[in-house]
This record gives C-alpha cells, structure tokens and sequence, in this order.
C-alpha cells in the first residue's frame, strides 16, 4: 500500500500552500495479520507565516490499493497496536 502524507497552511480565500508531503510504502503483514505498521519520521517543510484564522491540516491519501479505504490512520487504535496520528511543529521564533 503506498500512502502520500501531506501537511498543508489552510486560510481562508486562499488555495492550500503545501507545508511539507512525503510518500510511504507498507507491505502487507504476513498471516492475515492486520496489526497497525508504526511510521515515525521528520520532515522538513517551509516556513509559514500564520494567521488568525488559518489550519493546518495533515492529509494522508491511500494511492495503490484496489480498495481507497485500504489506508486507516490509526485503524483500530490501540486494540491493533495503532496510535493516534501526531504533529510536531518546531516552536515560533
């Protein structure tokens, strides 16, 4: 299953300005095992100038599979061994 992960400045009256994106690959687990795959990373996107009113939103489509709702981000949580999906943004300067 290939996923591409996204991060993109939300603001209102504006198209979306793409922060920082990336794409993963995750084999299927072997025995009908459909325990959550962890993904860590860090990714260095572009400085953005917030403002009152604006979103960030993490996006996450699901790019290989014959099924679109192949990809669940965070599946079952932790009964499959799944975690919420985080954010960390670098502190303002």
């Amino acid at each position: 299953m290939d996923v591409h992960f996204e991060i993109v400045l939300r603001r209102a009256g504006a198209l979306d300005t793409g922060i920082v994106a990336w794409d993963h690959h995750f084999d299927p687990l072997p025995d009908n095992n459909f325990d959550a795959q962890r993904l860590d990373l860090d990714a260095q996107g572009i400085a953005i100038d917030f403002e009152a009113g604006d979103l960030i939103v993490f996006r996450y489509t699901g790019a290989s599979a014959s099924n679109p709702n192949a990809y669940i981000a965070n599946g079952e949580g932790a009964l499959s061994g799944g975690r919420n999906p985080a954010v960390i943004l670098p502190p303002q300067n």
